[in-house]
């Protein structure tokens, strides 16, 4: 395993882990929240955003496990910090919505949640310089 590799998948935790957090905090917060007498995860389109969320979740968990056991096997893992990073961004959106305007001020977590889940699109190489490797690295197989 290179010191890359190695890198890749710690950061690749941290996204896995905002989602942990964006789930705990939406799931919580529409089983609480009220409107129109009803809690607002009992609404249709509430529902089907946190089956979004949490099958997202489990797809990057698994994801990510199933490449740390082949980075010990040697193999490359770069695309697991691509794809966990854009979901991550994406849960801590669908998050945000789930808790309307509350989920945009700083009494509730979920604007530091999209923040740091965004960094990670940003940091140690943007999600488009990790796109050209992967595709450099695809097309360099066919030559």
């Amino acid at each position: 395993m290179s010191g890359l590799d190695l890198e890749r998948l710690v950061l690749a935790a941290g996204p896995v882990g905002l989602m942990q957090a964006c789930c705990d905090v939406a799931f919580d917060y529409v089983h609480q929240r009220k409107q129109f007498g009803q809690r607002i995860g009992e609404f249709q389109l509430i529902q089907g955003k946190l089956a979004d969320m949490y099958t997202n979740l489990n797809a990057c968990r698994s994801y990510l496990y199933s490449v740390a056991r082949a980075v010990d096997r040697g193999h490359d893992c770069a695309g697991v910090i691509l794809y966990c990073a854009e979901k991550a961004t994406q849960m801590a959106l669908d998050a945000l919505q789930c808790l309307g305007g509350n989920g945009y001020i700083n009494d509730y977590p979920t604007g530091r949640l999209l923040r740091d889940a965004k960094l990670y699109e940003i940091g140690a190489g943007t999600s488009e310089i990790r796109r050209m490797l992967i595709g450099r690295a695809l097309n360099s197989e066919y030559k």
